[in-house]
């Protein structure tokens, strides 16, 4: 069970989210496929320049804090990393601004880092991936849009199918599970950096904060009703009108908006400032395609 897109269209272009999935698939590129048949040399890599926490606990290898952010363990480990980031990250951007969302990507990032090295400061295993700064950008989402609708894939042997949640429901549990992990295994966390997750996650949190005061706390959820302020989108056709679910997949969307009519006026007033530019309202009335994962959210 995965999430695969969300209904949340962005009012800008994410420059910065696409460049930060070029620079890590790249990256993965340039060292991944040579390296990969070769285990001791790609421990040695990752050792120069993973995260290695007894290192830095010890105030040295201080740059692994940023390049351990561009590196992965496998395939797997990348393609789902930059499907959440692909997801969720051009929201926050849309909010925060090219620059500021780099600058919180890269922050996030790092505090999830530290977390880590908190977590098992004697540790000489490299941590790679950029796991921990998605999962700031997972707690800012969560935080801005509770109620945002996501769809996950539920694969159950042959069976796919397509179910819509709010976000509140598929970040709150994905948090909930890092902390659980990470209890049960133990700061090791078996392979799997937990801490560094709920660390990250707690950061992207923390550091929108000031923005959602900013905004009303949580004045501004009762006005938006913790969905995004501005249209969504959802499906249309056969699975038109079922909020909870829909089957297979959805091949065609319709631009409607969750929050009511004079709600949405105030948002676009300047009593709550709102970053990036709003399309004109007659778009909001008109089809559109879907701004997904698969089409460049």
């Amino acid at each position: 069970m995965f999430p695969i897109r969300d209904h949340n269209p962005s009012m800008r272009v994410p420059f910065i989210t696409w460049a930060l999935i070029a620079a890590n698939i790249v990256v993965f590129l340039m060292y991944f496929p040579e390296l990969s048949s070769n285990p001791r040399a790609l421990f040695a890599f990752y050792g120069e320049w993973a995260l290695v926490p007894a290192e830095v606990s010890t105030g040295l290898e201080r740059q692994t804090l940023l390049t351990s952010m561009f590196l992965h363990g496998g395939w797997l480990h990348l393609i789902m990393n930059m499907l959440f980031l692909y997801i969720f990250g051009d929201n926050i951007e849309d909010q925060l601004g090219h620059i500021g969302f780099l600058i919180f990507y890269l922050a996030a990032g790092v505090a999830a880092a530290y977390a880590q090295v908190w977590a098992d400061a004697s540790s000489t295993v490299p941590v790679v991936g950029a796991s921990g700064a998605i999962a700031g950008v997972m707690g800012g989402y969560l935080l801005l849009f509770p109620r945002a609708r996501v769809d996950i894939l539920v694969i159950l042997v042959v069976i796919f199918r397509i179910f819509t949640i709010p976000a509140w429901i598929v970040l709150g549990l994905w948090f909930a599970l890092q902390l659980v992990n990470g209890a049960a295994s133990g700061a090791a966390g078996g392979g799997v950096a937990y801490w560094a997750h709920a660390g990250g996650f707690i950061a992207g949190v923390a550091l929108l904060l000031p923005l959602w005061l900013r905004r009303g706390g949580p004045d501004y959820w009762t006005q938006t009703h913790g969905a995004p302020p501005h249209a969504e989108t959802r499906p249309t056709g056969a699975a038109a009108g079922r909020d909870q679910f829909a089957d297979g997949p959805i091949r065609s969307y319709s631009r409607e908006s969750t929050v009511p009519a004079p709600i949405r006026r105030d948002l676009q007033s300047s009593r709550i400032p709102s970053a990036g530019r709003r399309r004109p309202a007659e778009t909001e009335s008109q089809g559109t395609t879907p701004r997904g994962p698969w089409s460049g959210n």
